[in-house]
Formats: structure tokens, C-alpha cells, sequence
């Protein structure tokens, strides 16, 4: 086969089948293997095992390459339970042992903490789901184009592709009753022309919920966490992993309870955190950019009976001169930013405020290792980091660490 027009010819040729070591895996879940020192990256391989793989692009620093075969496997592998897997790119770990993925959780924290952060504190064991499959409360399927007699594919994105869909009529992440509700929905969509002229693709949403699956993203709809229960709207962001979240949330709780009399959660959404502590503090307040999710969260407090929590609208980075009421030494903070995690004026702001306690709660623990030296420097102690495996199968974790003023 002809090599692509871009393709760089060294340090492989194109499609040049190699056999190789693996040695251990990125925090994408992909295999290192070298050869002459030289990293080549296959998805699928497992450390310790000797696989055959097809090199199809030589980067600047690094090689791609398929994985053909697995000539001596990892006593760790195991039969992924979907036939999609290895082409639909939603799962990384499904031929891992789910022992093994939480120990490669584990290092992968610990490696990006020590190469980002420069820490080096212990990283405890990954708190593991309940379900390792059927956990999913919400997915979105999408395709890229709609077409007369519906011969287009519905799912999620192929491996190591940004436009090619694979169609996915059964997610087995997803839980049951999605799985129940997803051939109806793959079936409307095929059978229902889109309105006006164009027939660019979309996006669906599933969520399961206490009304049932919901596909209207708009749909408020209900989750119960412990003993309380939050209204949402079905297409906002809220966690997707129903049956570990009781024990995500009380651990957060514990933390940032050990002491304090206050507790400021920004970035609280629709107040999950802030609802789920409230019984532990004097008072509570809630600090979120989205005026929408604000009055979302007022509404959960009443829902819920809660009297001493308070949400107010603004951005986080500006909070800290408005909670005067809540002497910083008395005083818990959560943190739960985006993926991108905290700016450098927000963290300023907080150090200046010096709060008792810092729980910071993150979906990708290398900008929270960034952001966790910071915190380092300007006085802060790290007490305990604690990963919660919310994403079975997947290469995500959820990562929580606890910081107390020194």
C-alpha cells in the first residue's frame, strides 16, 4: 500500500510490521514499546507483553503503529465483552483485568503528579465502581450525516479518527435501560427526515433518570445521590456514573467537614457537593458561573430541606471578597473545575483567603497537579490524594485531593 502524501519515512517505513516489547502504559491508555530507545505507541498492548505491530505515522518524537497480533500476552488480559472494541473509540481497558486498570490508574496518577507537579506524595489505591459495566447513566451517540433509507452509521467515534463514526447499536457500559431505549431512538432518527434543507448530523442524548431514559436535553429530570435528590436538565453536565457517586460525594463531605464550620464550593453547579455537605456545616455557599444552574441548585436546597446553603451567580475567580461572613481559618473550600482546571488568578485569590481546608475534586489530575504545586507554594500541605475509578473500562479518572493551610 502507498504511503499517505504526508506521511514522514523515518524512522519506519510505512506499514513496516514490527515485533515489540511493550513496556507500560500512557495516561491514554496506549502501550510504549522502543526500539533503540525510539517510542512507538500501540493502542490495545498491555505491558509485559511481545506483540506485532504496523508502524502508520512517524511523529517528530514518537511512532503509531496497529497492533496486529499479541504473540505473548499479559497474564492481565482479558476477553473485551464488546465486539466493537478495538475499533469504537469510547473504551481503552475492556481486554484488562479490572484489577489491573485500577493499579495503572494508580501509577498513572502517581507518574503525572511527579512529572507536572513535582510530588511526590502517596497516591492511594482507586476507590473502584460498583458496576464495571451497565455504570453509564448517560450517552451521545451521534452521527455525521442524515440519508435517505437510514443507511448511516449512529455511535461514537472510531480509533484514532476525528470525523469517521462507528455505528454502535449496544453500548455495554451503558446501563440497561439505555441499552433498552436505544434502538428506538436509533430507529426515529433513521426514519425521520431533519427539518429544511439541510441534513448535517447531530447529536442524541440518553440519559437514564428516576422519569425513566430522557432524551430531550432540555427535560428536567431527577438523580438521587444518598438521601438526596437533584433536578438537572438532562443535557447539562452531571455525573454519569450513579452507582459510586453516594461514596464520591461522602468522601469529598468527610474531608472537607474534618473541623471546619464553612464551606464555600465554587464551581458548584447545580449543588451537588454543596447539598450532600450541607448537614456537616454551619453554613454553606455555592458559587456558580451559570445563573441557570444557580437557580437549579436553589431549587435542590428547598427539594431537600436545606435552610443553611446559599448559592449565588458570579465567576469563581471573583468570590473570595463577597464570603467576609466566613473567617478563612473556619473554613472549607471545594474545588471542581473543568478539565482545564484552575487559573492562576483564581488560585491567587484563594490563597490570599487562606481557608482551613482545600478539597479539590478533578477530572484530569494533570492540570491538578499544576495547579496543585501552586497551592504547595504558597503554603498549603497535601493531607491525602485519593482517585475514584468513575469511568470503568476507560482511561478517565477522577481524582480527589485534600490540602490543609501549614
Amino acid at each position: 500500500m502507498d504511503a499517505p502524501k504526508n506521511f514522514i519515512p523515518e524512522p519506519f517505513e510505512y506499514h513496516q510490521e514490527l515485533d515489540l516489547s511493550v513496556e507500560s502504559l500512557t495516561n491514554l491508555g496506549v502501550g510504549v514499546a522502543r526500539v533503540d530507545g525510539w517510542v512507538i505507541m500501540v493502542p490495545f498492548a498491555l505491558p509485559g507483553e511481545k506483540v506485532r505491530a504496523r508502524v502508520f505515522r512517524n511523529r517528530p518524537n514518537f511512532s503509531e503503529a496497529d497492533l496486529l497480533e499479541v504473540i505473548d500476552p499479559s497474564p492481565d488480559r482479558i476477553d473485551p465483552l464488546c465486539p466493537l472494541f478495538g475499533t469504537c473509540g469510547g473504551c481503552q481497558y475492556q481486554q484488562l483485568s479490572y484489577p489491573a486498570q485500577l493499579e495503572w490508574k494508580q501509577t498513572q496518577v502517581r507518574e503525572v503528579f511527579e512529572r507536572i507537579g513535582g510530588i511526590n506524595h502517596e497516591i492511594l489505591p482507586p476507590i473502584g465502581s460498583p458496576k464495571q459495566y451497565g455504570y453509564r447513566s448517560k450517552i451521545t451517540p451521534h452521527y455525521q450525516r442524515w440519508q435517505e433509507g437510514g443507511d448511516f452509521p449512529i455511535g461514537f467515534l472510531r480509533v484514532a479518527q476525528r470525523q469517521r463514526i462507528v455505528d454502535v447499536p449496544h453500548c455495554p457500559i451503558a446501563t440497561p435501560a439505555i441499552n433498552e431505549a436505544l434502538p428506538e431512538v436509533r430507529n426515529r432518527v433513521r426514519n425521520t427526515p431533519p427539518k429544511g434543507k439541510k441534513k448535517k448530523g447531530a447529536t442524541l442524548l440518553l440519559r437514564d433518570t428516576m422519569e425513566g431514559v430522557v432524551t430531550d436535553s432540555k427535560e428536567l429530570v431527577t438523580e438521587r445521590v444518598g438521601k438526596r435528590v437533584f433536578q438537572f436538565k438532562a443535557g447539562e453536565f452531571f455525573q454519569n456514573n450513579p452507582f459510586i457517586l453516594p461514596a464520591f460525594a461522602q468522601y469529598v463531605t468527610d474531608h472537607a467537614a474534618d473541623g471546619s464550620r464553612y464551606l464555600i464550593d465554587t464551581y458548584c453547579g447545580a449543588g451537588l457537593f454543596s447539598l450532600t455537605s450541607a448537614d456537616q456545616f454551619e453554613r454553606v455557599i455555592g458559587i456558580e458561573v451559570s445563573a441557570a444552574a444557580v437557580t437549579l441548585a436553589d431549587s435542590n436546597a428547598a427539594l431537600n430541606g436545606i435552610r443553611n446553603a446559599d448559592f449565588r451567580n458570579g465567576e469563581a475567580e471573583a468570590i473570595f471578597d463577597e464570603v467576609a461572613e466566613f473567617p478563612g481559618d473556619q473554613t472549607s473550600v471545594i474545588i471542581d473545575p473543568p478539565r482545564r482546571g484552575c487559573d492562576e488568578g483564581f488560585l491567587s485569590q484563594l490563597s490570599a483567603y487562606s481557608p482551613r481546608c482545600i478539597v479539590y475534586v478533578s477530572c484530569d489530575p494533570s492540570t491538578q497537579a499544576r495547579d496543585l504545586k501552586i497551592l504547595q507554594e504558597s503554603g498549603y500541605g497535601i493531607v491525602e490524594i485519593q482517585p475514584f475509578d468513575l469511568f470503568p473500562q476507560t482511561r478517565h479518572i477522577e481524582n480527589v485531593a485534600v490540602l490543609r493551610r501549614l
